[in-house]
């Protein structure tokens, strides 16, 4: 395909997408679906708004973003990838039979995993990013009875991803695993093919510093998810919130930095979501059950986190759903702007 081809189907398209990135950054800036779990388009309008920001990746994280598994749909979203100049990954849910998040009327964990290495093939995707579960998997415990369980699957699993030359990468998703937990799972399941999805949001529902995840998880790293958070202290314990790029109190710039030098060529995918404060009571001992293996100078690195911060107004809440919409999706551009200016991507 022609460079004038290319950039006429560009222009063609709804968002007047660019062909690719002229520039080679240090790390692939992209865009995890979730970013836009609200504004109910296709995969190809989910391609050309992102191709519209410069997102050299675009991360289907659930099935339902990439409109179903038919394979046909899947060649076509990859038609549409190659001709916007962008890589596609995707992802799933929970692949822990254990796990409350789990669907078993999907089929085995093996199952639903298998169909998903068989679409990752299709559609052109170098993972399948998979989850244990949730913060609900902690209580009443313990997390490694889930960790085991998930071990077992991804062992049955072993053959078929490695004969698609794919991996499969683990997300310390929503409060389930600490990064040491999430390193034993890589390890005992096989590095050859399993690897991690980090996200930088996720490690503070689990009372952990986001800066020691990324120094843990390092070496596994195979995509990620980044979003800034606001830690501060409250009288249960500590609160936190989930916020733009660039607003929170967690030196999100030293991290992204940080990132783009310990996992270069990788992809930092903006999972955008602003939330209100969660509280994590920490001062209640019955709280620590699900937290019994934390060592203390790893919560000391939160610790210094929560004393230095601020408390978060609550967001706006926004009735008419255009509204919404468009505050999910400013909410990105924002995010996405800071990133570029942090890396000097054009």
């Amino acid at each position: 395909m022609t460079r004038r081809t290319m950039l006429a189907l560009a222009a063609s398209a709804p968002f007047a997408a660019p062909a690719a990135i002229a520039a080679d950054p240090p790390v692939k800036l992209g865009v995890d679906l979730f970013s836009l779990r609200s504004q109910n388009w296709t995969p190809v309008q989910l391609l050309d708004y992102c191709a519209a920001q410069k997102a050299r990746v675009v991360h289907f994280s659930e099935i339902r973003f990439i409109g179903g598994l038919d394979p046909e749909n899947l060649r076509a979203v990859r038609r549409h990838a190659e001709q916007v100049g962008i890589e596609v990954e995707i992802g799933m849910k929970s692949i822990c039979p254990t796990s409350k998040m789990f669907d078993a009327k999907a089929g085995t964990a093996e199952e639903q995993l298998a169909k998903m290495v068989d679409a990752a093939t299709t559609v052109g995707s170098h993972i399948v990013r998979a989850v244990l579960g949730s913060s609900d998997d902690r209580h009443p415990g313990p997390i490694e009875r889930h960790i085991e369980s998930t071990v077992k699957v991804l062992r049955n699993s072993r053959s078929k991803v490695m004969d698609a030359g794919l991996k499969v990468a683990i997300e310390n998703h929503a409060g389930d695993m600490q990064a040491r937990e999430l390193k034993s799972l890589v390890e005992m399941a096989g590095k050859d093919f399993v690897g991690v999805c980090l996200d930088s949001g996720n490690p503070l529902w689990t009372l952990e510093d986001p800066h020691l995840t990324l120094e843990t998880l390092h070496p596994y790293v195979l995509t990620s998810h980044v979003r800034d958070s606001a830690v501060w202290k409250v009288p249960e314990g500590a609160a936190v919130a989930w916020v733009r790029m660039g607003e929170g109190n967690v030196r999100i710039d030293e991290y992204v930095r940080k990132y783009a030098e310990l996992c270069p060529g990788r992809a930092l995918s903006l999972e955008s979501i602003l939330t209100n404060a969660r509280v994590f009571p920490y001062r209640d001992a019955r709280f620590w059950d699900a937290y019994r293996n934390d060592p203390a100078w790893e919560f000391t690195r939160f610790l210094e986190i929560a004393e230095r911060g601020k408390p978060k107004p609550p967001e706006p809440s926004l009735k008419e759903r255009d509204a919404v919409l468009r505050k999910e999706r400013e909410d990105l551009e924002a995010s996405l702007a800071y990133t570029r200016r942090l890396l000097g991507i054009a």
